[in-house]
Parts: structure tokens; C-alpha cells; sequence
């Protein structure tokens, strides 16, 4: 509880201290370190599960923990899921594309995609893939006014298990 009271006393600062540059790399950071307590949270989950099963009570849980569906499932498969663009010059559009295979046994249906940053564009076959079949994602960063390191997330929502995919992109943006 005090976390958030000091997280929620320390955002004014944050966001009247901050260039774009800094403020950006700190949101980027904490989306980062949001999704590391999510994972730590689902191993925990499992473990409780686990424990819960060996001791074989009928207590009931309210774990928020994703459930992995019966039957055939998709899956993706990237070819990478990481892409650094390196050094670029402030104010270039770079794009790069992300493909992937569904390696699973169902049709792969990606509901949605979202970035981290406005500056961050992801593109994306609203068509189901079949198994076997391969998919593209497409994203776009503007470097305008965004000088510095960078480190952008874009999320994938889809029909998958584990229903969430992160891919990122990089890059150092000079001045020209």
C-alpha cells in the first residue's frame, strides 16, 4: 500500500520533470517491471495450485490465473521477437514486420495489438490463420521528438495460450 501511495505522490513529479525522452524511457520501464510481477504472480499461482492439489482440500481460490483451454489450441511462433532498428535520425518513420507461424492445432485469431507509446504503430491480419500458416505484424515508429534510447512494447492479444504476446523494438534516436 505505501508502493502506491509513493508511486501516486511521485507521477506529478515525474511527468512535470521529465523531457519526452526521460519520461517515455520511464513509462517503458515500468510497463517492463508490470510485466515481470505478472509473470512472478502467475508462477506463484501455479505454485499455489500445485500445493493446493497435494494437500487436496476443497478450499475454494480466486486466483485471477489464466486458465489453459481443453482441446486443440493455436500458437504463435516469431521468427524473432525482439528488433533493434540501432541508430536512426529524429524525425524518420522505420518500420519492421514480425512473422510468425501458428504451430498450434486451431485457426490463430489475433483480437487486437497495442503499443506502448502513440509513437508506436502495429499493423496486423485480421483474417485467421491456419495451422501451419503464417502471419505478419507490421510496426511502425515515428522518431519524432523522441530523441534517445528507446525500448517500445507492442502487446498482442489473441486466442492463444497464454493469451498475451509482448514483441519489442529499439532503437537510438539521434538528432539530424
Amino acid at each position: 500500500m505505501k508502493k502506491i501511495v509513493l508511486m501516486a505522490l511521485a507521477i506529478p513529479f515525474v511527468l512535470f520533470s521529465c523531457n519526452d525522452a526521460e519520461l517515455e524511457k520511464r513509462v517503458s520501464d515500468l510497463e517492463k517491471r508490470v510485466a515481470e510481477m505478472e509473470t512472478k504472480s502467475v508462477a506463484s499461482a501455479n505454485r499455489q495450485v500445485s500445493n493446493s492439489e497435494l494437500n487436496r482440500t476443497n478450499t475454494p481460490t480466486t486466483q485471477t490465473q489464466e486458465v489453459k483451454p481443453e482441446g486443440p489450441t493455436p500458437e504463435f511462433k516469431f521468427d524473432q521477437e525482439s528488433f533493434d532498428f540501432g541508430q536512426i535520425i529524429e524525425g524518420e518513420v522505420v518500420e519492421h514486420t514480425f512473422r510468425f507461424t501458428n504451430t498450434g492445432e486451431a485457426p490463430l485469431i489475433i483480437e487486437k495489438a497495442t503499443a506502448s507509446c502513440g509513437c508506436t504503430v502495429p499493423d496486423y491480419s485480421k483474417d485467421p490463420i491456419a495451422p501451419g500458416g503464417t502471419g505478419e505484424i507490421l510496426v511502425k515508429f515515428n522518431s519524432r521528438n523522441k530523441v534517445g534510447k528507446r525500448s517500445n512494447v507492442v502487446t498482442i492479444n489473441a486466442n492463444t495460450y497464454p493469451s498475451v504476446k509482448r514483441l519489442t523494438i529499439k532503437s537510438d534516436v539521434v538528432k539530424g
